[in-house]
Order: structure tokens, then C-alpha cells, then sequence
């Protein structure tokens, strides 16, 4: 990640490996876990959330946003994802607005085996639906 130290994308890949590992997905087994950095440098996980009802399924990115939110942050400076997937998962569209929320920053994808992938939120969403959009109506 642009401008962190190794060990410290480490350390944000072990907190996201340590949510994963509390997913509850008796449906999909597809277990994730997040990790984001807030602006003030605490970080917040979340994993995903299934339900038999699969509408009110909740994704690990948006759990950890919540708990950052609930946590008094306002900003995020970068988040982790890690999924079973080879090559990673990205989050899916509902997450992927819900981080443009929040601007800009480097998100980074990965998995269990090692594999990485370096990619932006507005590389996820380009041209994302915004606050911008709503000032100038």
C-alpha cells in the first residue's frame, strides 16, 4: 500500500485474517474479512454476515466502515480485504459505493495463499455516486 511500511500492511492482513476467521457463512462458505484504517490510525474489521434470508446478508467491508463509523471515525485511509479467491475478490457494488462515501484510498486485495492485488476506490467505482452529485441538483 502506497506510503505504509510492510509491517504494517501486515499487521492490517493479520487484523482482516482474524475477522475472516469469525465470518458466518453457513451458505456460501465464503468466508471475508476487512480491515480499514481510519484517519486517525485505529483499526476496525468486520466480517461477513449471512442469513438465511440472503437480501439481509451483510458484507465484511460494510461491517468494518460501521465499526470505524461507530468507533467515531469519519474518514478512512485504506482498507484490506482478504477472501478464498484466487486471484482475490473485490467488494461488490453496494460495498464498493459505500467506501466512495468516504473517498479516495488505497484498498488492497488478497487471500490466504499470499496473492495481492493493489487497487484504488476510485478504481473500484469510477465515477462514483457522491455528495458532489447531490450539491449540485
Amino acid at each position: 500500500m502506497t506510503g505504509f511500511t510492510e509491517e504494517f500492511v501486515e499487521r492490517l492482513l493479520r487484523a482482516a485474517e482474524a475477522a475472516r476467521a469469525n465470518a458466518h457463512a453457513p451458505y456460501s462458505e465464503f468466508s471475508v474479512g476487512a480491515a480499514v484504517l481510519d484517519e486517525d490510525g485505529a483499526i476496525h474489521v468486520g466480517c461477513n454476515v449471512e442469513n438465511a434470508s440472503f437480501g439481509l446478508s451483510v458484507c465484511a467491508e460494510r461491517n468494518a466502515v460501521a465499526a470505524s463509523v461507530a468507533a467515531g471515525g469519519r474518514g478512512l485511509a485504506a482498507l484490506v480485504v482478504i477472501t478464498p479467491a484466487r486471484p482475490p475478490a473485490s467488494p461488490c457494488g453496494a460495498c464498493r459505493q459505500v467506501l466512495a462515501e468516504f473517498g479516495d484510498f488505497p484498498v488492497l486485495l488478497a487471500n490466504p495463499d499470499g496473492e495481492r492485488r493493489m487497487t484504488s476506490v476510485s478504481e473500484l467505482l469510477p465515477d462514483a455516486f457522491d455528495r458532489s452529485v447531490l450539491e449540485s441538483s
